[in-house]
């Protein structure tokens, strides 16, 4: 009896200086990041890592709105901006499995009339198009008191009819045009509105209920939506990004589907990435999809799947991730998909060194990693 006493005592005292010693490790970790954030004194935004699903850094830092002086906290909405692709392109997948549509399908087969040829829908997923920018036509043609929408864009490519940069397939060309398309293609084949049935298949069923793709008068009616700041040297100060509304892209194609556009937390973007390790939304065979590289005509590889960047890390293994860019915001997700760890970085006053930030918490991952 005394020796199993003895047995349990030691047993108590192990498990509590485990737990102590996994205490000290984790909080260990979360100063050096918090140390890492001090050196962007700036910053707005908001930052969280996980590890298998879990937070275990999610802290909030700067101001929603500086001019009411309200805080961002770990609810507070933010721009996605091109973050958004993600979601189109599982759209895609999901229709495909559906039966709906394949990726080989010639784009003209939902979109007739648009006078690019011999384009797929993959070329679209992977930004091997060709297709000219739309924004810089929009710019020159488009009537900036009004708000365009994806029948607007469609409708300038066909009137003036930009020159396709390169044969489809030839190579990687960032694209924000081909993700318009891919909005425009999921309503043909779907039958449905693109904001209705995005909810439909990725919001509702993960419960990201904080996520929407919204208009601007919607945006402004939210208590916790961050407003976007750029910086004015000549005023040395940030200003709010919608102060310019001629050259704020966002507002006068605050209309389009498919490129960008959603706003969401760091917790609903959690919930996604704990739906892309599972097969909640689709099968694991469809999603290997999604980060397979696009092989070129020439068979070589680019590093972008489907609404994803694909990269190997010596350390952190096969990573996944994304970055977007409006104006006002700067936003990243990043998967280590070997570790189970998840990076996302909302940023809603487009600090200049958004990029160092994301490189030190990458980092900090590493030294982890390493132990």
């Amino acid at each position: 009896m005394k020796a199993l006493i003895k047995c349990m005592i030691v047993s108590v005292f192990v498990s509590g200086c485990a737990r102590k010693e996994a205490t000290i490790k984790r909080d260990s970790a979360l100063t050096r990041l918090d140390s890492v954030v001090a050196l962007v004194p700036d910053f707005n935004g908001v930052i969280l890592v996980s590890e298998k699903g879990r937070p275990v850094y999610h802290k909030a830092f700067g101001f929603a709105n500086q001019e009411a002086n309200q805080k961002n906290d770990t609810t507070t909405i933010f721009e996605l901006a091109s973050v958004s692709k993600q979601f189109t392109a599982m759209l895609i997948v999901l229709l495909k499995e559906e039966g709906k549509l394949n990726y080989d399908d010639a784009v003209e087969k939902y979109l007739p009339d648009l006078p690019y040829k011999n384009i797929t829908i993959r070329h679209l997923l992977t930004h091997t198009s060709g297709l000219p920018d739309y924004q810089k036509l929009m710019d020159e043609k488009w009537d900036k008191s009004k708000v365009a929408g994806n029948a607007d864009i469609l409708s300038y490519l066909k009137k003036y009819h930009p020159v396709i940069n390169f044969k489809p397939g030839e190579k990687y060309e960032y694209s924000n045009t081909g993700y318009v398309l891919l909005g425009s293609i999921v309503e043909k084949a779907s039958g449905k509105d693109f904001v209705i049935f995005m909810h439909e298949k990725i919001f509702d069923p993960l419960g990201m209920t904080s996520t929407d793709l919204r208009s601007k008068a919607q945006k402004d009616s939210l208590r916790n939506f961050a407003l976007g700041y750029i910086f004015v040297p000549e005023k040395k100060r940030f200003v709010r990004a919608d102060s310019f509304p001629s050259s704020n892209y966002t507002i006068w194609l605050g209309a389009r589907k498919g490129p960008g556009r959603i706003s969401s937390t760091t917790s609903d973007l959690l919930k996604w990435d704990a739906a892309l390790y599972s097969e909640k939304l689709i099968a694991n065979s469809a999603k290997a999809e999604l980060f397979t590289p696009a092989r070129l005509n020439s068979g070589d590889v680019s590093n972008y799947g489907f609404g994803w960047v694909l990269k190997a890390d010596s350390v952190l293994g096969k990573v996944v991730y994304h970055t977007g860019d409006n104006p006002g915001y700067k936003t990243e997700i990043i998967r280590y998909v070997d570790k189970q760890k998840t990076v996302i970085v909302l940023c809603n006053n487009a600090h200049e060194k958004f990029d160092y930030l994301i490189k030190l918490i990458e980092e900090q991952l590493r030294i982890e990693a390493k132990k």
